[in-house]
């Protein structure tokens, strides 16, 4: 996939028996490529197995570095022409850091998940990865690895550290025939923590999708794959406005009711740079009323820097 080419690919997904991971192995394999789908729950496996004829399974933990090897030994036995890898398991947990009693168990399983369980699925593949003549890693980041939400501290760190990571990489592996593309969700309407899959204020998961692979159809150099939608999340540094950004994503949040009283204090101005679903600026200036926006279905647009 060196040139983000849509087809023709052999791609391992690893955390796809669901959500995001499952609709995308979907779509993937609907443009013409060979797609393994991993996940834990072997019953999960076989339904999808059954119901999508084509898609290949994988039984893994990643969680568990002796699942990760030995499934990888399996994918790779299985599909020796595998030149994408997509590392797509990740949890996240509602925490309070106030208590460590109430925090740590979960921040470790986390970082585990999210952040270890990447870098060991890289490391058990990377070899083979560089021996193709054109193969691709495709990391999962998120907007909230860009913009907090205050309840979930150790999910935000986790894929910050993914960005992170995935900059780093890109530059060892320049050199190389593996190109490093990192996906950056917004909120998506999945089963990620209770109440999303019906939140009005997430993308609905088909048109996440469908954006997904369209960016990769036009944007074959893209180095970050970005819906619009997440670009309110992903440039708030670079705009000059981080602080009213944190303050709406918070405010707009179901599970963030402890830090909704930001919105009042930091509100932010919506002008010709930032207006609601690409017309004209909005009336109201306040954080508010920009998450209100949100959860009628529009978008921020927003003039942002180009990815570099």
């Amino acid at each position: 996939m060196g040139g983000m080419n849509i087809s023709g690919n052999t791609i391992f997904i690893p955390g796809a028996t669901s959500g995001i991971g499952l609709a995308l192995a979907l779509a993937l394999r609907a443009r013409g490529n060979t797609v393994i789908v991993g996940g834990r729950r072997a019953e999960l496996l076989d339904r999808i197995a059954a119901e999508h004829p084509g898609i290949d399974t994988m039984r893994i933990d990643t969680s568990d570095p002796a699942s990760i090897e030995s499934a990888a030994k399996e994918v790779l036995a299985r599909h020796q022409d595998l030149n994408v890898l997509v590392p797509m398991a990740g949890i996240m947990r509602i925490e309070d850091w106030r208590e460590p009693a109430s925090f740590l168990a979960s921040a470790e399983s986390v970082v585990t998940t999210n952040l270890l369980g990447p870098i060991r699925l890289i490391a058990a593949f990377i070899e083979h990865l560089r021996r193709q003549p054109d193969a691709a890693i495709i990391t999962v980041s998120s907007g909230l690895g860009f913009t907090p939400l205050a309840v979930t501290p150790s999910y935000n760190a986790s894929k910050a550290a993914i960005h992170m990571l995935s900059e780093s990489i890109r530059l060892q592996l320049a050199d190389t025939s593996v190109r490093v593309v990192e996906l950056v969700p917004p909120s998506v309407r999945t089963a990620l923590v209770p109440g999303q899959e019906s939140s009005p204020v997430a993308m609905d998961l088909d048109e996440f999708v469908a954006e997904v692979i369209a960016l990769i159809e036009t944007q074959p150099g893209a180095r970050e794959l970005q819906v619009e939608r997440v670009k309110f999340l992903r440039y708030g540094e670079a705009r000059g406005d981080y602080d009213q950004v944190v303050a709406t994503l918070n405010a707009a949040d179901p599970h963030g009711k402890g830090v909704r009283a930001l919105a009042r204090d930091r509100p932010i101005p919506i002008t010709t740079e930032m207006s609601l679903g690409g017309g004209p600026p909005a009336p109201a200036e306040s954080a508010v009323y920009f998450a209100v926006a949100e959860v009628l279905g529009n978008t921020a647009t927003a003039t942002t820097p180009a990815p570099g």
